[in-house]
């Protein structure tokens, strides 16, 4: 399985991911359309934080489960731990400095239609 190496805008946040990029993933959800996130699932014995634990911000909404992570310094998005599958994350893959994103089919997610809290109907 080939490594993958990533990183935030100024560096700050560095990690490596073990996965086939096959297939990724964009997302409908209100969060995913407005930081236009482009993800590939990579489960958590692959995904290793190598630098910036510190510099890392936490988004949470909805029914935190999910956890979004930003660079503190440049405010990219890197990764965030999921909420349909906990063991994993979604790496944005436009943070992978070594993979080609051209290359691999986008699939469409429906993160719209997943529950929020308090929802009625």
């Amino acid at each position: 399985m080939p490594t993958y190496h990533g990183s935030c805008h100024c560096g700050a946040v560095r990690f490596e991911v073990d996965a086939e990029l096959s297939e990724f993933t964009s997302c409908n959800c209100s969060l995913c359309r407005k930081r236009n996130a482009v993800m590939a699932a990579v489960h958590q014995d692959h995904f290793r934080l190598l630098e910036g634990e510190d510099n890392l911000g936490l988004y949470q909404w909805n029914t935190k489960i999910a956890k979004h992570y930003f660079c503190k310094t440049c405010g990219i998005y890197p990764f965030h731990k999921r909420r349909s599958a906990p063991d994993s994350y979604s790496v944005n893959v436009f943070c992978l400095d070594d993979a080609e994103v051209d290359q691999v089919p986008i699939v469409a997610a429906d993160g719209r239609s997943m529950s929020l809290v308090g929802a009625t109907g």
